[in-house]
């Protein structure tokens, strides 16, 4: 017998925006959160460097400058209305972060620290601001442990272990999820009023990436599989300073606190590529000159890899070099134990995986697969809108990685994943709250676990002659190949082809395990049909857009084309086929022009 659990507000994935979305739609719903894990093992927990906010406290800011900053960043291709609501409610948001208990780190005189990052700049002098508010490199971590307390204390129903299969829909309207329940392999009903989405990205149809081994994309793939486009997915953001061939991320902090990129040759080849702002230019600039270097025959020996060098002795040569001070004026110096102190994890990474000290050695970097900036289209309340015209799918709500704003366009400005997450996990709990108690409990479908048990029963019965992880492997390594940080129309095509010959295949893999407890052979087969998917959608995507920018760099497009191109794609899955149409960017104040650095 199928359980049922009925909710006002239920929302799907416990990391940053879906404990945000909880924590605001419990004070007036009946609220509850299923996860695949248990919500503090989510992978905001990973976000090292801090959360953008024009605070000011240690130099003149304005949330203005942080909107055009993201704006700037995202190529123009951000929703400029979005980004300013963003920006300036990120503020708040911060504060609300402070007040519920989050340790952040402070100045002498107990106000939160800020730091420079990567894009974020005085738009007067053009200099770098200190703008990312931080708690050492951990603020990830501690935003989640915080917002985890803060929805125990306010008595939010958690159903960890759930794995949801389906969303359902009545009438138009969303009734609730299908959810497997890991610890018995039973399917659960939980039917509501309102759902979000807050699942994350898809990074781990890439081979190198920094993203969690859960980040399969589970929310856009179910949503696509319901009639819901996804906005955008040809953008996906490669971050330049993976950890040599292990993908995990070493923050963008290291560089704001004036760590310098190095070549084979000893040379800071970040000068060429970004006169102004150096070692501080943006994600996707960063990481194209890093695969420009290597490609050249500069990567360190030869390989294809860099350095990314924070010894106290070459930040304080280069500090002087930048003409680069302190907030009072005087010079930039560090000490191996200030360094330290300010980023003990990163610290401990290297030892542990390098071998690497990094005040004592420079740390081998490469560009890792690292953030989707496409997902669920949503306004910048977080519902769901479904067509060129933004219409609302009533009552569902995404927020977070797994939704698309847009606010980071074709590239996400550095900070601005937790800022994503607080605000707009803020504002689509508060949204999803008032639909609910606006209006009645739908009616369910007839048999709503139709679908989900299809799914199960086509994994568990296939034929065999096919394995998950011959099917996975392939797909990472022609996605890294051919849709990676330059690409080409002939790779492009045969990624597409490729993807579509492994679909093809997929149909033929058998789950070998069949008990009923803790089946993770099964969920694994099932995440990686989602990967499927959304690999499929984003080279098709990737493919039709004849330009370059932002994270997205064709090499024989090299250009941005702003009379065709400044568009958001929309991509639909019918069957085995994807359709693809486009809509207007939401310009306001900044008229598109060229980034310079």
């Amino acid at each position: 017998m199928t359980q049922t659990h009925v909710f006002d507000v239920i929302i799907v994935g416990g990391g940053g925006a879906g404990l945000m979305a909880a924590l605001n739609a419990s004070r007036t719903a009946k609220t509850a959160v299923l996860s695949k894990l248990y919500p503090t093992r989510s992978h905001t927990g990973a976000a090292q460097g801090g959360v953008g906010a024009a605070l000011g406290n240690l130099e003149e800011d304005r949330w203005e400058w942080h909107a055009f900053d993201t704006v700037k960043g995202s190529d123009y291709l951000g929703d400029q209305d979005a980004i300013d609501f963003m920006c300036e409610e990120a503020i708040q948001a911060v504060y609300d972060l402070e007040h519920f208990g989050l340790p952040f780190s402070r100045t002498p005189d107990g106000r939160i620290a800020q730091r420079p990052f990567g894009g974020h700049t005085n738009n007067e002098t053009k200099k770098p601001v200190r703008r990312a508010c931080y708690a050492a490199d951990r603020t990830g971590h501690m935003i989640l442990q915080t917002l985890y307390q803060q929805c125990l204390r306010n008595g939010i129903n958690f159903y960890d272990e759930f794995q949801v299969l389906d969303l359902l829909v009545q009438g138009g309207v969303t009734a609730g999820v299908v959810a497997v329940e890991l610890a018995t392999g039973e399917l659960h009903v939980f039917h509501a009023k309102s759902v979000i989405f807050a699942t994350g990205g898809h990074g781990r149809i890439w081979d190198i990436t920094s993203n969690a081994y859960a980040y399969t994309g589970d929310g856009v793939a179910v949503t696509l599989r319901r009639g819901i486009p996804a906005e955008d997915m040809e953008f996906f953001q490669f971050h330049p300073t993976g950890i040599y061939k292990l993908g995990i991320l070493i923050t963008e902090a290291v560089r704001g606190e004036g760590g310098v990129l190095f070549n084979g040759l000893g040379e800071r080849f970040m000068e060429r590529y970004a006169p102004t702002i150096k070692d501080l230019a943006s994600r996707d600039v960063t990481s194209r000159a890093i695969y420009l270097e290597v490609k050249e025959g500069r990567g360190i020996k030869g390989k294809n890899y860099v350095y990314l060098d924070i010894r106290p002795e070459t930040v304080n040569l280069y500090a002087e070099k930048d003409g680069r001070t302190n907030p009072d004026g005087t010079p930039y110096r560090v000490t191996a134990e200030e360094i330290l102190a300010k980023i003990p994890d990163i610290a401990d990474f290297c030892r542990t995986y390098l071998g690497v000290d990094p005040v004592k050695d420079p740390m081998p970097i490469q560009p890792t697969a690292h953030y989707a900036m496409g997902g669920i289209p949503t306004d910048k309340f977080g519902q769901v809108v479904i067509d060129d015209k933004n219409t609302v799918f009533p009552g569902l709500f995404a927020a977070g990685e797994c939704a698309c704003v847009s606010v980071h366009g074709a590239n996400r400005l550095g900070t601005n994943s937790l800022v994503d997450l607080i605000v707009f996990g803020k504002h689509s709990g508060l949204l999803a709250a008032a639909y609910a108690n606006g209006s009645s409990l739908p009616s369910l479908p007839n048999d709503p676990t139709d679908f989900s048990r299809q799914q199960i029963d086509q994994l568990m019965n296939g034929s065999g002659r096919e394995k998950a992880a011959n099917l996975g492997r392939e797909m990472r390594q022609v996605m890294m190949d051919n849709v990676g940080v330059f690409r080409t129309e002939e790779g492009l095509a045969q990624a597409v082809e490729k993807v579509q010959e492994l679909r093809e295949r997929f149909k033929q893999v058998k789950v070998g395990d069949t008990s009923k407890i803790f089946n993770t052979e099964l969920l694994n087969t099932w995440e990686l049909g989602n990967m499927l998917d959304l690999a499929l959608v984003t080279s098709i995507t990737a493919l039709d857009r004849k330009e370059s920018r932002g994270a997205h760099a064709r090499d024989d497009f090299p250009s941005r084309d702003d009379q065709n191109w400044l568009k958001h794609s929309l991509a639909w899955m019918d069957g085995d086929k994807v359709r693809l149409d486009y809509k207007p960017v939401v310009i306001t104040k900044y008229a598109p022009k060229e980034r310079v650095y």
